[in-house]
């Protein structure tokens, strides 16, 4: 076995160091922020170290009574809008991927489409009204349960699964849909896992949606009501405010604890779904 080291490896891991460091930086530096002493963040002395140790910006975040609503609203939202989403993807992505079917070249095209021309802000304002949904939990779930990229996807791979399989589950008397749901689901855990991370961390995000759509303050997502704090912690000057007479609150301080207390949670998913969400993406890359 050859363990001598060449010009592409030494290069490759000096490139993917580096990478690693661009990444992790903007991290460090926000959790450094956020748990030093204010005197020494209005200094600008802190880096990558905190200093000063100090909880108080968490505490402040963390006991505003809009964060623990906001928090369940946002799992729900991200639960409930995944689920419905990989669904209505995965059935859509079968049905289209099965060249038999009548029109599936028509439906396609269609889908397509969408990709490239959309009705637009106001339009679609306008149907989320028509039907009802404005200012209701479904409003953060059915308007975007589905994503014409992650359709495509999809469908691309089902196309790769052996047809023989199918056939097998035919011969036992299984329908199309019992063909999907006891073979075909079990062995695409891979492109799920994917598809729903992109579904979750897209809604956990989500916060257009929820300013469009919403107005009742207890069906706000966690986005929404970080960005009130943040707007709140901030004054005319934008550096700092003051609560209770002594306290002081730095504008940078709070913002970056806003943002970990709302990245740290999705960030927590991918360890679980890392072995599957290189291969779901390659899977359905492969095939056109």
């Amino acid at each position: 076995m050859n363990n001598r080291i060449t010009w592409f490896m030494a290069v490759n891991t000096i490139v993917l160091l580096l990478l690693v460091i661009v990444t992790l930086y903007p991290f460090l530096y926000m959790l450094a922020v956020s748990v030093s002493k204010d005197i020494y963040v209005m200094k600008g002395e802190v880096w990558l170290w905190p200093k000063g140790f100090n909880l108080e910006m968490y505490r402040m975040v963390l006991n505003d009574p809009r964060i623990s609503t906001a928090y369940v609203n946002t799992i729900l939202y991200t639960v409930v809008g995944t689920c419905v989403a990989l669904a209505v993807t995965s059935l859509g992505g079968y049905a289209i991927s099965k060249r038999e079917m009548w029109g599936s070249k028509a439906f396609m095209m269609l889908i397509v489409f969408t990709m490239f021309f959309s009705g637009g802000m106001i339009p679609t304002f306008l149907v989320v009204k028509g039907v009802g949904l404005m200012d209701s939990f479904w409003a953060m779930v059915l308007p975007g349960a589905v994503s014409t990229w992650n359709l495509i996807i999809m469908r691309t791979f089902f196309q790769a699964f052996p047809t023989e399989l199918e056939e097998s589950g035919r011969i036992d008397g299984l329908s199309e849909f019992g063909i999907f749901l006891r073979i075909v689901l079990p062995l695409s855990k891979a492109v799920l896992a994917t598809i729903g991370l992109f579904y979750a961390v897209g809604i956990w995000n989500n916060f257009y949606q929820a300013l469009l759509y919403l107005r009742d303050s207890d069906l706000y997502p966690l986005q929404v009501v970080l960005r009130n704090i943040v707007l709140a912690g901030q004054i005319n000057n934008g550096d700092v405010t003051s609560v209770g007479g002594d306290q002081l609150i730095v504008e940078e301080s709070l913002k970056f604890t806003t943002i970990l207390v709302s990245t740290l949670p999705i960030l927590l998913v991918y360890p679980f779904i890392q072995k599957y969400f290189v291969k779901g993406v390659m899977i359905g890359s492969v095939k056109g």
